[in-house]
């Protein structure tokens, strides 16, 4: 009972869990490409060679830091919403998701031999990767779901599911007009 009633809690933590990968996997490379375009290419191979002469623990306080910085750009999208200002909220939060993401995998490219020769670090990253595994095999069969869904009305074939939909929405609004 109890499993079924935490099943779309773990959906939920599941699917943000693989946005956060996605983005992970989709800002890195352009990231990548941003740094590349910057024209202190002496600067950056400066940078590069300066991490690889750290020991790990240092490593680790490089990778951290990008996160100390964005912290505040999060606070101030806190503030927004608390003062109700809805879209400058949402763009503040989600440009510094994006920055913060972006950031966070061109160090960590940089920075991961360093990180994974800390035992605890090399035990944490494989811990996520196979919780990513695991996300990816929960949410699967839901977005194969809707890509049927999507297949067949696009597709034009509406029998079966959208007679299933009205109920559920039928059944959704008798129970909010009996509160």
């Amino acid at each position: 009972m109890l499993r079924r009633l935490l099943q779309p809690f773990w959906v939920l933590l599941a699917i943000i869990f693989l946005i956060e990968a996605w983005l992970w996997d989709h800002l890195e490379p352009i990231v990548a490409r941003i740094v590349a375009a910057i024209p202190l290419r002496s600067l950056k191979h400066w940078l590069a060679a300066r991490i690889e002469t750290l020991s790990p623990a240092l490593t680790l306080v490089v990778f951290v830091v990008p996160v100390v910085l964005l912290f505040p750009l999060k606070l101030l999208g806190m503030w927004l919403l608390m003062h109700h200002q809805w879209k400058l909220a949402l763009g503040t939060i989600v440009f510094g998701k994006m920055v913060g993401v972006g950031i966070t995998a061109f160090i960590f490219d940089v920075t991961r031999s360093k990180l994974l020769q800390m035992p605890w670090f090399a035990w944490l990253y494989d811990a996520v990767l196979t919780l990513r595994r695991k996300a990816a095999a929960l949410v699967d069969p839901i977005k194969q779901r809707i890509r049927e869904i999507v297949s067949d009305v696009l597709g034009g074939n509406t029998r079966g599911w959208s007679a299933r939909l009205v109920r559920q929405i039928t059944r959704f609004r008798r129970s909010v007009q009996a509160r």
